[in-house]
């Protein structure tokens, strides 16, 4: 089986999927980033599918055109799952069709709460008591995939917006590359990735646990 990781910033969650032996044959970036440097210090091959090239950050950008480029690189490199960790663009219809049910993203929140850009941010202004990181699926709606995994972070009262995405960032650390080996067992029998009857445990054996929605909800109400 053959990992993709979609890169943007630092690379650290790549750094950790690495870490924990996912398979990753390719890592691909949409602008120059750390996380290729990451690649290449562990010797995978690093893509550089540049949006500078597609009309950049702006207006002009075309999102269509990206993502069919994209495509064919992952598609060229006979990639069975791809993982966005922390990438930035949104990606086109394209890739959906030619990897249905095989792209995995996670999010610093418990989906369906807080989705978009401002997840963290979001959940210090609504006053919740606990928050935390969700493995989906990802679907041409941005954050509105079938939920895989996920683990509670909770909100200290002291909190900032940094103090609080950093701890979430731990718990995606080991959480996110448990739920990749667990989809990638779900390939490799023969088996569509969809959610489990009973989540994945939040960090594996690291025993931190995964709420279900009905436990999120009167955490989040207290």
């Amino acid at each position: 089986m053959r990992v993709a990781v979609l890169v943007s910033g630092s690379g650290t969650i790549l750094d950790a999927m690495l870490q924990a032996g996912v398979p990753v044959a390719l890592v691909v970036s949409d602008r120059p980033c750390a996380g290729l440097e990451v690649a290449a210090r562990n010797g995978v091959r690093g893509e550089l599918v540049d949006r500078r090239s597609f009309g950049g950050f702006g207006a002009d950008f075309d999102r269509h055109g990206y993502t069919v480029a994209l495509t064919e690189t992952l598609r060229e490199a006979e990639i069975d799952l791809i993982a966005m960790a922390g990438f930035g663009t949104v990606l086109d219809q394209p890739l959906h069709d030619a990897f249905a049910g095989r792209v995995l993203n996670t999010h610093p929140a418990l989906l369906p709460a807080f989705p978009g850009w401002h997840a963290v941010e979001a959940a210090l202004e609504a006053g919740v008591k606990v928050t935390g990181c969700t493995v989906h699926l990802a679907t041409l709606e941005m954050d509105a995939g079938p939920i895989l995994a996920q683990e509670v972070v909770p909100v200290l009262p002291d909190d900032t917006e940094g103090t609080l995405h950093e701890r979430i960032k731990v718990a995606e650390r080991t959480l996110y590359p448990a739920t990749v080996a667990w989809a990638l067992g779900e390939l490799e029998a023969g088996r569509p990735i969809t959610p489990p009857a009973r989540m994945p445990v939040g960090a594996g054996s690291h025993g931190r646990g995964v709420a279900s929605r009905a436990s999120r909800e009167r955490a989040q109400k207290a």
